[in-house]
């Protein structure tokens, strides 16, 4: 199967997860994807591929997912809902940053096949992590931010609070997302690869973002309409 078809069925069934984990469990659900998602976007971004003709690494519809999550909670539950979800994805982070090294700090039985493995993925993964700890509480709190910046805006402007879901999205999103790219290629591969390879991960990973974002934004009107029909569900019963 090819790169290209793999990554378009991740979007789909990652950002579709999404939609499933509010529908069924609310904002509860939007955090524990968002963790896990945090988390292991940091252990896929070691992977480099080749896909629509860029080199580029994993991770990056895994980090999406976070950023359609912000504005999802940022439009349906609001605000504090959005921060809440980033302070859980630093939290955990730091969690599995401290377990995950202390893996390593065990001597394996004679027996053991797995340890080397375990230090291959997991070696490079704490510059990993703490790189994105930085990127992600810089970008995400600035994508929340931004989110309510545009909604203010086109709400003064235009007189409704519902309308312009998609500038927003995509206004807080696409803006966020330079941010993000540029950080964490700085932080997390600087010294690891020559400049023309940074610029090229830069390039690609921002691509990415540019279609994940734009994808991402019925996603957040259905969400909207899950949270309409839960709000009229409990009008009606009260």
């Amino acid at each position: 199967m090819p790169n290209e078809l793999i990554l378009i069925c991740s979007v789909v069934f990652i950002y579709g997860a999404a939609l499933l984990g509010y529908k069924f469990f609310g904002k509860i659900g939007l955090y524990c994807i968002s963790v896990i998602a945090t988390i292991l976007a940091n252990i896929e971004v070691t992977i480099m591929i080749n896909a629509f003709g860029m080199e580029q690494t994993l991770g990056n519809v895994l980090f999406a997912v976070t950023f359609l999550i912000t504005d999802i909670l940022s439009e349906c539950e609001g605000k504090k809902a959005a921060q809440t979800a980033v302070y859980a994805g630093i939290f955990c982070s730091i969690f599995f940053l401290v377990l995950s090294q202390s893996w390593m700090l065990y001597t394996p039985s004679a027996t053991d096949t797995i340890m080397p493995s375990i230090k291959a993925v997991f070696s490079n993964t704490p510059r990993m992590i703490l790189a994105s700890l930085v990127v992600y509480a810089v970008s995400q709190m600035f994508d929340v931010w931004l989110y309510h910046k545009w909604w203010n805006f086109t709400e003064k402007k235009f007189g409704s609070k519902r309308r312009f879901l998609w500038l927003r999205n995509n206004g807080s999103t696409l803006i966020s997302q330079i941010l993000n790219t540029a950080l964490f290629t700085a932080f997390a591969f600087w010294g690891t690869y020559d400049i023309p390879t940074l610029i090229s991960i830069f390039i690609s990973s921002y691509v990415i973002y540019i279609f994940t974002s734009l994808l991402d934004t019925p996603f957040v009107y259905i969400a909207r309409k899950i949270h309409d029909k839960k709000l009229n569900a409990k009008t009606e019963k009260a």
